[in-house]
């Protein structure tokens, strides 16, 4: 029996009560929310609150009451401006050209009919028929769904975990209205059962707001367990299976044949043999429980998709294409949302060191980013560090160094891992809308490290493997020129022996000897050079006087470009004369190449402690610290038109092989130095002393 229409207008009055309070409350406590929502935040605040008002107004003076149309009127108003705010959370509000006109047209829709109620009310004239209200918000109602699927679907993953919030309550309202105003229409009435929930929405609206406005709400979700799941849907099943039985007997029973009540009886024994044959079938329940399980329990991640991108990151390669390390960090940063990211790969010292980075120019990361002891444990273990749960840490046990930990941008550290050996570290920049990791995150993202670091591991084995064959192919062209040398040598050798037996005139004779002469023993210095590549480049040391062969490059120099000795101390370094003087040659050409035609170069030579340094400085263009870390000491890498690259790789060898070490520092526009420090003779003599005796320490022993 259903309620009488008293019944009815209490049932309204209870339910339209319940649903303004609630929205009422929910209002302040989105109030108090500072941070949820961003922007949006207080037209959300609003948007309750205009829903609490009508629904109130509603309950107490009825839902067909002028007051309560214009309280609707403001109410849609206020939802309205509040999808128009959402939109901001991801950005979006700034390029709305194709959503703004119907945005404007919904208001403007809604503010002519509550304009028109005010008017009739005004001048007691009779309210909008039943047919032109439900038409005007069926108009309102669909163009805010249509909204709503845009702000929703049109969201990038991270965005969307905040906006499922506010647009399932959005939703909620706008498909009752829909449905409200659609049966309104048809049946030339106010439905009942509808303007009931209308009010009681109100409490749906409140709950989801409330849910969505929660600590950790991004990680809400609903997911129920396999089994509930899989029985709900064979309950489904079974309560459609009754309602389409139910709906067939009485079809039949409208029939009016005399054979009805017979012919309802056969339908539904036949179904029910017929469901209870198949519901038997194994195939048939595997597959029901498969589909149940994919279209209900999708993991966080589309691994289909995901992957696929990968390989289109990666495969992204070019001549202006970004190198493969700004490709792996792009990788890594797109399954987290990151907008930037750093790769850091072991160096000659074995320290990690910044090898590229991707939309992230403010990280400021030092020569040594982390040590080789402190980047062990992620070798060990494939740790990844969420560096927001590591700066809570009162005790600080973690292997990542304070300026990390200082960056605020900074936000996780993943390990690349080669045959659990690492390949180099990626620190990922925090994203818009920074959430905790989980378990699937941490799988996939060890997942993607490994791979990309076999793409690195591959591509360093197939570099080493050029580089090797382009130092063969060098040995062999440096061979070639050995033996024409050779050649050439033992011809003017041989012509100097001949014009000492038959040259008749003696001047002529002495003069060509000491040509003949001093050609080849300068050919045969070039011999002595150009066999100066591997390990034996540099046999024996002996001191030698730095300050002479200083003075003697400067002299040599300076009659092309301006090139000064500026401080020269008396000191001797052990050394190879020859080996020094050619380190020393290149340095100053190479300064004198990066400088303009009048810029000075210094030369210094100055002793300190045990060593002697050397510095050749210039005021030319400079070189960055990229490529002075990756590219200045790499063998046949080279700015220079047609050069072989080699120049500063055999300096800083040659420099080693003295006992020495090479160091430059340079800045792009301000100019470079070089600093040549070699032991001096004294103290290399103590060392080797020292070494000798500890060996034959170790022998006794």
């Amino acid at each position: 029996m259903l309620p009488s229409g008293a019944a009815w207008a209490g049932i309204d009055a209870a339910l339209w009560s319940v649903g303004g309070l609630a929205c009422l409350l929910a209002a302040a406590w989105l109030q108090s929310r500072k941070g949820r929502f961003g922007a949006a935040r207080p037209a959300l605040v609003l948007a309750l609150a205009a829903n609490g008002g009508w629904a109130l107004c509603g309950s107490i003076l009825g839902a067909t009451a002028n007051p309560t149309l214009i309280a609707e009127g403001l109410r849609n108003l206020a939802w309205t401006f509040a999808l128009y705010r959402l939109f901001a959370i991801d950005g979006r509000h700034a390029s709305m050209k194709p959503v703004r006109p119907l945005l404007i047209a919904l208001a403007f829709v809604e503010i002519i009919f509550m304009t028109g109620l005010i008017l009739l009310d005004r001048n007691g004239s009779a309210l909008p028929d039943i047919h032109t209200t439900a038409s005007l918000h069926l108009l309102i109602a669909i163009g805010s769904l249509v909204l709503i699927h845009n702000l929703y679907g049109g969201a990038a993953q991270r965005p969307r975990l905040v906006l499922r919030w506010p647009a399932a309550a959005m939703a909620a309202l706008w498909v009752v209205d829909l449905n409200h105003f659609a049966i309104a229409y048809l049946s030339d009435g106010v439905p009942q059962v509808t303007s009931a929930l209308r009010g009681l929405l109100g409490l749906a609206l409140a709950g989801l707001l409330v849910l969505g406005s929660a600590e950790r709400a991004e990680e809400l979700r609903f997911s129920p367990s396999r089994t509930v799941a899989f029985q709900s849907i064979s309950l489904g099943l079974i309560g459609a299976y009754l309602v389409a039985m139910v709906g067939v007997a009485r079809w039949l029973s409208f029939a009016g044949s005399n054979y009805a009540a017979l012919m309802q009886v056969v339908v539904v024994s036949a179904a029910s043999l017929a469901v209870l044959a198949v519901a038997g079938s194994p195939k048939l329940r595997g597959w029901l429980r498969v589909t149940v399980l994919k279209h209900l329990f999708q993991h966080r991640f589309d691994y289909r998709a995901e992957w696929l991108r990968l390989t289109r990151t990666i495969g992204q390669s070019g001549a202006d294409g970004a190198s493969l390390g700004e490709r792996a960090v792009r990788a890594l940063a797109d399954i987290t949302d990151s907008p930037g990211g750093l790769l850091l790969v072991p160096g000659d010292s074995t320290d990690l060191v910044l090898a590229a980075r991707w939309q992230w120019p403010t990280a400021q990361v030092p020569a040594t980013a982390i040590s080789a002891a402190d980047a062990a444990r992620f070798e060990k273990d494939g740790f990844i560090a969420e560096l927001d749960q590591l700066r809570r840490k009162s005790e600080r046990d973690h292997p990542l160094p304070e300026w990390l930990l200082a960056d605020p941008l900074a936000w996780t550290v993943v390990p690349l891992l080669h045959f659990d050996r690492m390949v180099g570290l990626v620190v990922l920049s925090r994203p818009a809308h920074a959430r905790p990791l989980d378990w699937e995150d941490f799988d996939l993202l060890r997942v993607v490290g490994r791979q990309l670091a076999s793409y690195m591991a591959e591509q360093a084995g197939q570099t080493a493997l050029i580089e090797a064959a382009r130092f063969d192919d060098f040995h062999r062209r440096i061979a070639f020129v050995m033996h024409d040398i050779k050649n050439l040598a033992s011809q003017m050798g041989l012509l100097a022996r001949n014009a000492e037996m038959h040259a008749e005139n003696p001047d002529f004779r002495a003069d060509m000897l000491v040509t003949l002469r001093n050609s080849a023993d300068k050919l045969n210095a070039l011999i002595a050079r150009l066999s100066r590549y591997g390990a034996a480049s540099v046999c024996a040391l002996a001191p030698v006087r730095a300050s002479d062969v200083a003075r003697s490059v400067v002299a040599q120099t300076a009659r092309t470009h301006p090139v000064t000795l500026v401080e020269e101390s008396p000191c001797e370094v052990a050394a190879v004369r020859d080996s020094l003087e050619q380190v020393l040659l290149h340095l100053v050409q190479n300064a004198i190449d990066a400088s303009a035609e009048s810029a000075p170069v210094f030369v210094s030579v100055s002793s300190g402690g045990l060593g002697c340094a050397i510095e050749v400085i210039d005021s030319g263009h400079g070189m960055s610290a990229e490529f002075v870390r990756t590219r200045l000491f790499k063998p046949f890498v080279s700015t220079k038109p047609g050069g072989f690259g080699i120049g500063a790789y055999e300096a800083r060898e040659l420099v080693k092989a003295m006992g020495g070490r090479l160091e430059v520092e340079s800045r792009e526009g301000l100019g470079t130095r070089f600093i040549v420090t070699l032991p001096l003779a004294e103290a290399a003599a103590l060392i080797d002393t020292f070494n000798q005796t500890g060996n034959s320490g170790q022998k006794v022993a």
